[in-house]
């Protein structure tokens, strides 16, 4: 392991504290505390995982797994079910590669959230990242009805020493877009990033937001490589699968940016995305500092909640 995963697999392992005492800790009491592999023993399970947020329908199908498994493999000890368990959730949130594809390729990246779940700075850290890597980057203040939206996400540019489209607060978000876009263009930028508005409180105007931002993308960056992410805070648990849900109503969701993990009991909502969901989890927000986003995977976060070491 690496010097820089390793250092970030310590940082999800401490990250994910409340959640691993949420759920960890009531799985290890069942594995030792069972003499035998009944339907109580399952049940257990069963309840506990519903508790830490990984959702009933996932939960269920991850039961039913370790249930056959147990089954082909003639298991007879309680304890010795948990690396299958480990094996279960991990399988449940495979969606195969996680595609990357955007930071190969000319790209426009929208990215939608609502008022507080962390998405600006997650637009900032992104933007941070990809300087590092070389690419030109450049932002559009598209988020244009939040107070202070624009000045945050200008200090983010700072910081990452990237371009920033912008114009007045309470200005046509298409309109910033638009100008964004063309900017991306002639500055031969690499990926064009859009901090975009996410009120969901009133869905149909933001439905017509995004569509009219779409057009002009489509219109003026036609070869451009689309990219859609929804940045969801870890903490809220299943009210971020609400979200996102909802966000899949008006927008083409292409991935998951998962914020806040070091302050929640409620981690296992990422399992229950990925499973539920089938739109992959593709960062997570473990912290402050702007490489505290990262690229999420999930033999990862089930090894960093139940610490295993690979």
């Amino acid at each position: 392991m690496s010097e820089g995963k390793k250092g970030f697999f310590g940082r999800l392992v401490e990250g994910l504290t409340k959640t691993r005492d949420n759920i960890v800790s009531g799985i290890d009491s069942i594995f030792n505390g069972f003499s035998a592999i009944d339907d109580d023993f399952y049940e257990e399970i069963e309840e506990t995982l519903i508790m830490g947020d990984i959702g009933i329908q996932t939960t269920m199908a991850i039961v039913e797994d370790l249930r056959q498994k147990v089954k082909e493999q003639h298991i007879k000890e309680p304890s010795a079910c948990k690396e299958v368990l480990i094996e279960s959730m991990k399988a449940q949130m495979d969606l195969g590669e996680n595609a990357y594809d955007f930071e190969q390729k000319k790209s426009v990246v929208l990215v939608i959230g609502v008022n507080g779940v962390g998405k600006t700075t997650s637009v900032g850290k992104l933007a941070g990242q990809l300087k590092d890597q070389g690419k030109k980057v450049v932002l559009a203040a598209a988020d244009t009805f939040r107070a202070a939206a624009i000045e945050q996400l200008t200090e983010w540019a700072d910081r990452a020493g990237v371009e920033i489209i912008a114009q007045q607060e309470g200005s046509d978000p298409a309109a910033v877009v638009f100008d964004a876009v063309a900017a991306a263009k002639s500055r031969n930028a690499d990926v064009l990033i859009c901090d975009t508005a996410g009120r969901l409180h009133n869905k149909k105007n933001l439905m017509s937001e995004l569509n009219k931002i779409d057009r002009i993308i489509n219109k003026e960056y036609p070869d451009a490589y689309r990219e859609t992410l929804v940045v969801l805070d870890g903490t809220t648990g299943q009210n971020a699968m609400a979200q996102a849900r909802q966000f899949m109503e008006v927008a083409k969701v292409t991935g998951i940016i998962l914020t806040k993990l070091d302050g929640t009991a409620k981690g296992g909502i990422a399992v229950a995305i990925q499973s539920e969901l089938g739109i992959p989890v593709k960062y997570v927000g473990i912290g402050e500092k702007i490489d505290d986003l990262q690229k999420f995977n999930a033999g990862d976060f089930v090894n960093a909640l139940f610490q295993v070491r690979e």
